[in-house]
């Protein structure tokens, strides 16, 4: 059977699945579950769903089948996800585990023993454990390597004692996969460790942290002598920074999808012609907007068949790599520039924060633009990919610190 053939076969059976285990019920409900907010039950035709994903390995597609995964292909896993989109269905797991199916597991996959791997990746694809992940510092953001959060030898287990902040999600997590440093007289990136640990302890207390758009899943924590298990310690002592540095590359990687963070649902061209009014011809009454309307929506043509062609040309085995970088800033540029365009579109209807003379979806366009300022940010800030990009792609020379 050639390739094209057995992808065929593999979408008709994922078709058949899809009708006798996807509930009507949960049509068009995928923004309800797939939000950030945490207070929507997973329960009845949602949890049946879930359920049913994780049984088949569809939680965590790519993942082995010994870890709870389907081991399918990349190419498969985009397959799969095409026929989910057709059908109206959605994937909540990966949003269920914080962190989990997208940094942690990939890590855990390639850094982890065999019993790391047993305890934690199956839970995770089944969607029943949440991860947030320690990493950035009052002290210690674009500089992470400057953290002061220590994890200090026992015996029997690590004592963890500092802060963090930006941790999504700590708030309702039940694990958290921690950068501490474990040799405080080694250079700044030797002394650093990667540990897993419970959240559900009396050593750790979050504060959730409320943000311009209102809804946040960002925390403050403190570890007050908080414990690791000494069998959590994820890759090596003290060679933390290279195992951080590869789950930053999954995070830029889950990154570069460009999805929209102002989406109301209709296209940016069925909301201009709305909003703006056309001509005769049917065009767009402000040929300036016309223009950069055009122009964004080439931009993210370009992104979405570049992230295809990527996939193609790694035949079902990607590996993530500093173009991830790339990928993730063009990202957030086409995702940003949509949410700007979606804005100017609605005009004085884009400027609602609530009350009835604004649309739902006018509310929570400008909500989702707000929100969407964070993307330059998080994961590696906009400059620190350029930065990456100069390096480790372009060969340029180190003009900062060793990295």
């Amino acid at each position: 059977m050639t390739e094209h053939a057995a992808l065929e076969t593999f979408r008709s059976e994922v078709k058949t699945w899809l009708t006798q285990n996807f509930p009507k019920s949960l049509v068009g409900k995928a923004a309800l579950y797939m939000g950030f907010d945490h207070n929507v039950p997973m329960e009845g035709d949602a949890l049946r769903w879930r359920q049913a994903l994780a049984e088949r390995g569809f939680g965590a597609p790519t993942w082995p089948k010994a870890y709870g995964g389907a081991g399918l292909s990349a190419i498969e896993a985009r397959a799969l996800g095409e026929e989910l989109a057709a059908a109206g269905a959605f994937n909540p797991i990966p949003l269920l585990t914080g962190m989990g199916s997208t940094m942690v597991g990939p890590t855990v996959l390639e850094y982890g023993t065999e019993d790391q791997k047993l305890r934690h990746l199956s839970p995770i694809a089944r969607g029943e454990v949440r991860w947030c992940l320690g990493l950035s510092e009052p002290n210690a953001g674009s500089d992470l390597a400057a953290l002061a959060t220590k994890a200090v030898n026992k015996g029997d287990y690590w004592e963890v004692n500092g802060q963090k902040i930006w941790t999504s999600g700590a708030d309702i997590s039940q694990w958290c996969g921690a950068l501490v440093r474990t040799d405080s007289n080694a250079a700044k990136r030797d002394g650093l460790s990667f540990l897993l640990f419970t959240m559900d302890q009396p050593g750790v207390t979050t504060r959730p942290i409320r943000l311009i758009a209102g809804a946040s899943p960002f925390c403050e924590t403190f570890f007050n002598d908080a414990r690791g298990d000494k069998t959590d310690l994820l890759g090596p002592i003290n060679e933390g920074w290279t195992v951080v540095k590869r789950l930053l590359q999954h995070e830029r990687q889950s990154q570069t999808g460009a999805a929209p963070i102002a989406s109301t649902g209709a296209s940016l061209s069925q909301m201009a012609k709305q909003y703006v009014g056309v001509n005769d011809r049917g065009e767009l009454n402000d040929p300036d907007l016309r223009l950069r309307l055009a122009s964004h929506l080439m931009d993210a043509r370009t992104h979405s068949l570049t992230l295809q062609r990527i996939a193609a040309e790694a035949r079902g085995n990607p590996k993530v790599t500093a173009a991830a970088s790339i990928l993730k800033n063009s990202a957030t540029s086409v995702a940003q520039t949509r949410a700007e365009l979606t804005l100017e579109i609605m005009g004085h209807q884009g400027l609602g924060w609530e009350g009835s003379a604004f649309a739902t979806d006018e509310i929570e366009a400008v909500r989702g633009w707000l929100a969407g300022k964070a993307m330059s940010i998080y994961g590696g800030s906009y400059e620190v990919q350029n930065n990456i990009i100069s390096k480790n792609i372009l060969g340029l020379p180190e003009t900062t610190q060793k990295g």
